[in-house]
């Protein structure tokens, strides 16, 4: 593979791409906690950055290794982001309904949530396996790091936004932010049979 202008270009445009699900839970989730610490907010970005290189990887993996196997997996990644975005965004919007204080601090995205909300958000990632099938090792691990670095501050850029927001919509913030993960995983889900 040559690594010239072309082949950074279109892993930037790849990365653009695989991060706006990711954005957009990070849109949610500066929003459900908007006094967010700056090493939170790092964790958090850095943490989608790492699935968003992962899941291309193994799925790169996957390619040159079980194909077979990893296309009878892939009919299964709409259903899976659906039930875990489903899963977590039920979770905060059910949160947001029954506490009605207004000055209640929301405890913030865990780390098992966090964990559920970088593999669903990276999860139809796997497929991009396919598109770069053709790099050799050195030319996917890179297109892998380009992803990564790209969903980070697309992520941090997420989280801002939501912070700031998050200010101002107050004890009405989990609610909009479990809305917004239960849309990206109808999205998912309904894009994938399009």
């Amino acid at each position: 593979m040559k690594l010239d202008f072309m082949f950074f270009f279109n892993c930037i445009l790849l990365g653009v791409g695989l991060a706006m699900d990711a954005f957009s839970v990070s849109l949610a989730n500066g929003l459900n906690e908007p006094r967010m610490g700056r090493g939170k907010l790092c964790a958090i970005a850095g943490t989608f950055g790492f699935f968003q290189a992962l899941m291309p990887m193994l799925g790169w993996i996957c390619v040159h290794t079980i194909v077979q196997y990893f296309q009878t997996f892939e009919k299964l990644i709409p259903w899976i982001a659906l039930a875990l975005l489903g899963y977590i965004g039920g979770k905060m919007l059910y949160e947001g309904i029954q506490g009605g204080d207004e000055e209640k601090e929301h405890p913030g995205v865990g780390f098992g949530a966090l964990m559920i909300q970088g593999v669903a958000t990276s999860i139809d990632a796997l497929s991009v396996g396919f598109t770069i099938a053709e790099y050799d090792v050195f030319s996917a691990v890179l297109a892998a790091l380009i992803i990564a670095v790209v969903t980070f501050f697309i992520c941090m850029a997420g989280l801002a936004i939501g912070k700031k927001a998050g200010t101002k919509l107050a004890g009405k913030a989990s609610v909009l932010g479990g809305v917004i993960l239960i849309f990206i995983g109808l999205e998912i889900f309904i894009t994938s049979w399009l």
